[in-house]
């Protein structure tokens, strides 16, 4: 079982350094090994066994240490302890000189100072501060007898530093660091160094400085300047002075810590860091000098520009605005006198430039914000084209016309053009100064562009500066340009394009709502009496189609809430519907809104009154359908009107079905209307479940006779053609007509008129006795309402004989004189009945 240990301790070694396991991997077949080895253990090992048991629990326990389990490490180090123990006793135990012990005691001590170190990592990782402390500080007793070790004991003081730092621990991290500087002061023959002990001490002093600077002050000095003191180094330097800084030391004391620097070599940029720190600090005097120092001593550089930057911009941040410009000026003839700033600078220099333009700008300081794009001009050359050259001629123009000066503000987008022309920021300059000018024509081309830019954003577009709103943004700008200088066509081609492009559902209602008030505006405008041009009624739709689709995508946006697409529903539903009803000339886009009008209701909550209008709707859209399916169309264009009118009535009586449900509609005619207009939609297109439909009308004991009569003559309205329908429908007003207590005479004369029509047509010459015998029993029906009554219509009862008396006329000519004799007797007896007429037929 050992041979098999040791031979897996070996492989472990040779894989890990082939790189073939990893750390981890490492770790757990280490510990495999170690356990075999220990459980081998006899009752009186070896010297080399124990040796053995040592170095692999050490290894072990390191192992784990290093990939962060310190807590499997701890029984490992202790096993390593327990077998420094039995070795030093055997190795006491066979030597009786005592300069053998002393020897035996020197070669257990070194393995044991390890451990120490191993242990006091491992309770540092777990947060036993006062168990490390108590390892170290036995390593350090220990140091005497191994002073080589001086140097290893001081770096793990250090890391333990690094480490507490880091986790913001300051008082563990100033002791390990007070530590790791005065063991490797303990032997200098062995120390870490003069530039280790600098390291170490420049971290004490930070730890100082960001624990409590207030307190700790005079100690972050005195460990900076002992920093400083062992190894001269620019890091130490800076934090003396930023110390000295957080301490409010006069400027003299400031200046003798510069001075102690002077000699030290130093980079550019950690001059210039230093200069930023003394000026963010409001050392202002010091932090100039230092500055105007910095020049001699890197008087060879390419990059001396960061340092004219620097003055310039702290310069301006202490409202030194004069100087500023003096040492610009200095920069611009120096531009043209061969002295010329790296590119990068220069690039920084006009963003210094910029952004004082742009603090005028905003406080309306225009001529001076104009001074500074100026400054920033010089450096371009005459005919270079530059995107940057664009956007300054851009923000120029805009100075320009802010100071009403007009003309200068239309070279300057000249020059934006022959730059940048595609630019969508160059086109909405243009646009600017197009309604300025008031050149309705221009600026609605500069509009269309825009338009056409914020589909697709120039591909030479500078990236930092375009964004996904800019678009949007400048649109929505340009709109209000417009608006503000009395263009509403302008205005109107902005905010068509901007809610095109609009992602906000709350800003794209705006732009629509602004929209339609334009419209309806222009309208009115136009002409007194509101009438609508063709593209302005498609316009409107257009609009209002757009908000429907919106609405219905705004429930996968969580800042547009249920309230508020209720209220812009109500508003869009309110304005379709208003709408619908101005359009009597036009019956098709009165439908077009009244449908409109309908699907935008449906985001509103269903109470009464949304439902009424949804209702009144589908009805009016159902009943202008049929209207256009009965004028002179195309079959095709027919059956398409007709099957519309019948989805908005299967959508009317779900509709319906709910409303009635609100409260009494006993009066309302709409249970009517809906079969009637569905009655015609399906006769008028064959539709063979008709018949279907019929059956429960006859059954409905409520019906009126004007619905009966009016389905009689829908039935035989062309397309349709049900003479069945049409006479059962007749008979059943017939019946009615007959149950009520007085008659209505002239009603119940044109309804039989009908019936008799549709049973007996004008000019039939083959006549079935089964016909002739119900238009018989119709006749004598009709007798007796004449003979009952005096209001029965002369005309009808004229009307009435004459079809009696022809019935009789015709059988006459055919030879059937018995039926001649009996319907010319029937047609003499409607003779009597008759007023002034009766002379002339008798």
């Amino acid at each position: 079982v050992e041979e098999s240990a040791v031979s897996l301790w070996n492989w472990t070694v040779t894989k890990h350094t082939g790189a073939v396991i990893s750390d981890e991997q490492r770790a757990k077949l280490r510990f495999v090994a170690c356990r075999l080895i220990c459980l081998c253990e006899g009752s009186d090992p070896p010297e080399g066994t124990i040796r053995r048991q040592i170095l692999m629990s050490m290894k072990t326990g390191k192992g784990w240490i290093d990939i962060g389990k310190a807590d499997i490490a701890d029984g490992f180090l202790e096993n390593a302890t327990s077998s420094i123990e039995k070795l030093y006793a055997k190795l006491r135990k066979g030597s009786e000189d005592e300069a053998d012990i002393q020897v035996h005691r020197a070669d257990v001590e070194k393995s044991l100072f390890k451990v120490l170190s191993y242990q006091a990592e491992s309770a540092l990782a777990q947060g036993d501060f006062q168990k490390a402390v108590m390892c170290v500080q036995r390593c350090k007793d220990m140091l005497m007898k191994l002073p080589k070790e001086t140097c290893y004991l001081s770096i793990l003081c250090y890391n333990f530093g690094v480490e507490t730092y880091e986790r913001k621990r300051y008082e563990q991290s100033s002791f390990w660091l007070s530590q790791s500087y005065d063991i490797g002061k303990m032997d200098m023959k062995y120390s870490i160094g003069k530039e280790m002990q600098a390291k170490v001490l420049r971290l004490l002093a930070t730890t100082y400085f960001e624990w409590d600077c207030t307190l700790y002050l005079n100690k972050a000095l005195k460990a900076i300047n002992l920093a400083n003191q062992e190894n001269l180094h620019p890091a130490g330097f800076f934090l003396k002075v930023k110390i000295l800084l957080k301490s409010g030391a006069s400027d003299e004391d400031i200046n003798s810590a510069l001075a102690e620097f002077t000699q030290l070599e130093m980079s550019l940029d950690f001059c210039l860091n230093t200069a930023k720190l003394l000026l963010e600090h409001g050392r202002e005097s010091v932090g100039f000098d230092f500055l105007k120092s910095v020049p001699e001593r890197f008087e060879s550089s390419p990059d001396l520009g960061k340092i004219t930057l620097l003055h310039i911009k702290f310069l301006l941040q202490n409202k030194r605005e004069l100087l500023a410009k003096q040492k610009i000026e200095e920069v611009i003839i120096g531009h043209y006198t061969g002295k010329q700033l790296l590119p990068e600078a220069l690039d920084q220099l006009h963003i210094i430039l910029w952004d004082r333009a742009a603090k005028h700008y905003e406080e309306k300081n225009y001529s001076e914000a104009l001074h500074w794009y100026n400054y920033s001009v010089s450096f371009y050359t005459p005919g270079q084209i530059d995107q940057n050259l664009a956007k300054l001629q851009r923000n120029m123009a805009s100075c320009y016309l802010h100071l009403k000066q007009l003309d200068k503000a239309k070279e300057a987008v000249k020059q934006a053009e022959r730059c940048d022309p595609n630019s969508i920021f160059t086109k909405f300059s243009v646009y600017k100064i197009a309604v300025m000018e008031n050149d309705a024509d221009k600026a609605m081309e500069a509009v269309i562009e825009i338009g056409k830019l914020a589909e697709k954003p120039s591909e030479h577009e500078d990236k930092l500066r375009v964004d996904k709103n800019t678009g949007s943004n400048l649109l929505s700008l340009a709109a209000q340009i417009a608006l503000e200088n009395d263009q509403q066509i302008v205005a109107i081609k902005a905010l068509e394009y901007l809610s095109e492009h609009l992602q906000d559902c709350q800003q794209l209602f705006a732009a629509l709502k602004c929209l339609v008030r334009l419209m309806l505006s222009k309208v009115r405008a136009e002409n007194a009496e509101e009438r609508w041009v063709y593209e302005d009624i498609n316009s409107i739709l257009t609009y209002l189609n757009l908000a429907h689709k919106k609405l219905a995508e705004s429930f996968t946006e969580e800042k547009f809430t249920g309230d508020m697409r209720v209220l812009e529903a109500q508003w869009f539903r309110k304005i379709a519907w208003n709408l619908a009803v101005q359009f009597k000339d036009s019956p098709e886009k009165m439908r077009d809104f009244f449908v409109l009008s309908f699907k935008l209701s449906q985001f509103c909550p269903s109470d009464k009154a949304v439902l009424v209008a949804q209702k009144t709707c589908l009805l009016m859209a159902a009943a202008i359908d049929l209207e256009m399916g009965r004028q002179q169309v195309t079959p095709s264009e027919q059956t398409e009107l007709f099957s519309e009118a019948l989805q908005h009535l299967q959508a009317c009586r779900e509709v319906w079905k709910v409303l009635k449900l609100t409260g009494d509609f006993a009066k309302d005619p709409t249970d009517t209307l809906l079969l009637l207009y569905e009655f015609e939609a399906r006769s008028k297109l064959n539709d063979p479940t008709l018949h279907n439909l019929m059956e429960s009308v006859w059954e409905q004991p409520q019906i009126e006779i004007k619905t009966l009569e009016i389905i009689a003559s829908l039935a035989m309205e062309p397309p349709a053609r049900y003479p069945v329908l049409c006479k059962k429908a007749l008979k059943s007003a017939l019946n009615l007509h007959r149950k009520q207590a007085v008659i209505d005479a002239v009603n119940f004369s044109k309804c039989l008129h009908s019936l008799i029509n549709i049973s007996l047509p004008a000019g039939l010459t083959d006549l079935d006795t089964c016909v002739l015998q119900e238009v018989w029993e119709y006749l004598e029906d009709a007798l007796s309402v004449v003979s009952s009554t005096d209001a029965y219509p002369e005309m009808e009862i004229l009307w009435l004989m004459t079809r009696a008396w022809n019935t009789g006329i015709f059988q006459y000519t055919v030879g059937k004189y018995k039926e001649a004799e009996q319907w010319c007797g029937l047609g003499m007896r409607f003779l009597s009945h008759l007023g002034s007429l009766k002379k002339s037929y008798e």
